[in-house]
């Protein structure tokens, strides 16, 4: 069973950058889709962006052009790299793993412990 970890969260100015990085343990990242979510308090839990397993990126709407991803199959760890950033990427963020899909739509039943981000304005 794969266990995902999150770092790099923490407090940063508008328009500044921030790393975060997810390390995994119990299974190859290279076996799954890896993706970052996020849930701002009082909102419901939104897609961020995905690094499937065959190297295809999917972005949510409001991060196409500030985020990014990355994976290293080898360190077992997927990064967000995150620029550009708005008062309103306040959240905290979850790492996750998709080894199983419906169809094409992959299915994320592993998570980390998520990490705090605070964009201040």
């Amino acid at each position: 069973q794969v266990q995902l970890v999150e770092s790099g969260g923490g407090l940063v100015q508008a328009g500044g950058s921030l790393r975060l990085s997810c390390a995994a343990s119990g299974g190859a990242l290279r076996l799954y889709d890896m993706g970052w979510f996020r849930q701002a308090p009082g909102k419901e839990r939104e897609f961020v962006i995905a690094n499937r397993k065959n190297g295809i990126i999917e972005y949510g709407d409001s991060v196409k052009g500030r985020f990014f991803i990355s994976r290293d199959n080898v360190m077992n760890t997927v990064t967000l790299q995150m620029n550009s950033l708005k008062p309103e990427d306040t959240a905290v963020y979850y790492c996750a793993a998709a080894g199983r899909w419906l169809g094409r739509t992959p299915q994320y039943d592993y998570w980390g412990q998520g990490t705090q981000v605070t964009v201040s304005s």
